[in-house]
């Protein structure tokens, strides 16, 4: 064949793509490739410890018809997801809960606990394997429908400082921060010096609104001074029997 033979032939459409074009074009590719060969270093592993996790603590909201934008109870579900996972959960954005821990104790409490956060990190860091079929529960949504309701109480708006005028049994609050969300927290001064440390919101994000329940119920004697901060926030104290005086 002659050179103006070859000279017909028009080169393929690919070698006419500059270096960036073409990294860009076999981008999904390359991550495909690179994700099916990630090393496996842990032995941790989607059937028999993580997905019993996302089911209890995720899956109230991450499952099919449910408020969070995508479901997250298989494993061809999370693994897309991992790495964005693990930051949401190291950073507790997620599961969506607000209140500072140790201060305060709560009966409904949705985050995770760090022995949990621990799991789903060394997951992910070690390759997020899905394991054996034969260890994985079938789904059930542990968290959907969670008792998270107190018996019937009473109210009362706390904003800034307010005394007891007689015993309150609280078993609850109901957070009102500022607007554009911010710091809340909540203490209640004893009379004989001890302080109750009953909640703190560290401005979560999203910003929620839930009603917080004691793990326990918390007896205020008469001569508690409850304390709201900043003065711009308040909350409505949930409490079984008294009344909450003026400040």
């Amino acid at each position: 064949m002659g050179v103006g033979q070859r000279a017909r032939f028009r080169p393929r459409a690919a070698v006419l793509l500059s270096p960036a074009l073409w990294a860009a074009a076999a981008a999904p590719w390359l991550a495909w490739s690179l994700s099916a060969h990630e090393a496996i270093t842990t032995e941790l592993t989607w059937t028999r410890n993580v997905s019993r996790i996302f089911y209890s603590r995720c899956a109230a909201c991450h499952r099919d018809g449910g408020s969070a934008p995508m479901p997250l109870t298989t494993y061809a579900q999370v693994r897309p997801w991992a790495k964005a996972i693990k930051h949401e959960v190291l950073t507790r954005r997620m599961p969506p809960w607000g209140a500072v821990k140790g201060f305060g104790a709560f009966r409904n409490d949705a985050s995770l606990s760090l022995p949990e956060i621990a799991v789903i990190s060394s997951w992910v860091e070690g390759g997020a394997p899905e394991g054996d079929a034969l260890f994985l529960e079938p789904f059930h949504d542990h968290g959907h429908g969670r008792d998270s309701q107190a018996p019937e109480a009473g109210r009362r708006t706390v904003r800034g400082s307010v005394l007891l005028d007689r015993e309150v049994v609280a078993t609850g609050v109901s957070p009102e921060r500022p607007q554009g969300g911010g710091w809340l927290q909540l203490t209640a001064h004893l009379p004989d010096g001890r302080v109750e440390h009953m909640i703190w919101l560290r401005e979560p994000n999203p910003v929620l609104e839930l009603d917080y329940w004691f793990l326990r119920p918390i007896r205020l004697p008469p001569g508690t001074r409850l304390l709201c901060r900043p003065d711009s926030a308040s909350v409505e104290l949930r409490f079984l029997g008294g009344s909450v005086a003026g400040p």
